[in-house]
């Protein structure tokens, strides 16, 4: 369990923390629990959110378990820093799908005596770590990493497999199109992700050298045919064209 720094009132500067994990793994639940306890403190909290991310509401940070607090959705990290003036906490959800600047406009903030709360996919769907989140996380003074239950194995889970086929980094979605796994889950998810793969190229190629065989049969061909071969051909194809045109009109 997170326990809030006791404020040294003599040292005009704040901190960042850090809240890390995979999908599902309630890094937006803590957050919002932290920045509820603030508020409850009756300290001045402002919450921001990528524009981008609109899934449950344009306007409120929302856990997948329905829990919600108000926030500003922001284009970019830059606004952010214009935004947040005179409070004492603010809240950054969804973190990895803003800019590298993230990194620096926390630190400004913290520098400023504000208590900065952060929380992000430390990975994405590849395994590879994601975005600002590892600068975040390494200029933090706290790092809280929370985990899912994997849904094949039931031990804990650190990876967001993405069960749909779509190669894009970023792909806002829930249930439906992603899954969290234990390192062994996700290893096996990969390794089938390949083999699928694999096997999709190879009925591709062998298509392709169907195709490729039947046109050069058919250029063989063409050459044994003669001048009257050919017209007969054109003949046959504007016929076909035209009574197409007549179904048509």
């Amino acid at each position: 369990m997170f326990l809030e720094n006791t404020v040294n009132h003599t040292e005009q500067f704040g901190w960042i923390e850090v809240i890390c994990g995979s999908m599902f793994s309630g890094k937006t639940e803590e957050l919002i629990r932290r920045l509820k306890r603030a508020q409850f403190a009756k300290q001045k909290v402002e919450i921001f959110k990528p524009a981008i991310d609109t899934r449950y509401d344009e306007e409120k940070v929302v856990s997948h378990d329905s829990n919600e607090i108000r926030s500003t959705p922001v284009p970019s990290s830059e606004h952010i820093r214009i935004l947040a003036d005179d409070v004492k906490v603010v809240g950054i959800d969804e973190a990895q799908f803003f800019d590298d600047g993230i990194v620096a406009v926390c630190n400004d903030l913290a520098n400023r005596g504000i208590r900065v709360i952060v929380a992000g996919l430390d990975m994405d769907f590849k395994g590879n770590p994601f975005g600002p989140m590892p600068n975040l996380m390494a200029t933090a003074e706290y790092v809280t990493k929370v985990h899912a239950v994997c849904v094949k194995t039931g031990n804990l889970a650190h990876f967001s497999h993405r069960t749909i086929e779509n190669d894009k980094l970023v792909v806002l979605g829930e249930t439906q199109e992603y899954q969290p796994l234990s390192r062994s889950a996700y290893y096996n998810a990969m390794q089938k992700n390949m083999e699928n793969t694999s096997e999709k190229k190879t009925k591709l190629q062998e298509h392709l050298g169907e195709n490729t065989a039947k046109m050069k049969a058919f250029y063989d061909k063409s050459l044994e045919m003669s001048n009257e071969d050919i017209n007969n051909i054109e003949v046959v194809a504007n016929l076909i064209s035209k009574n197409q045109t007549n179904r048509i009109d």
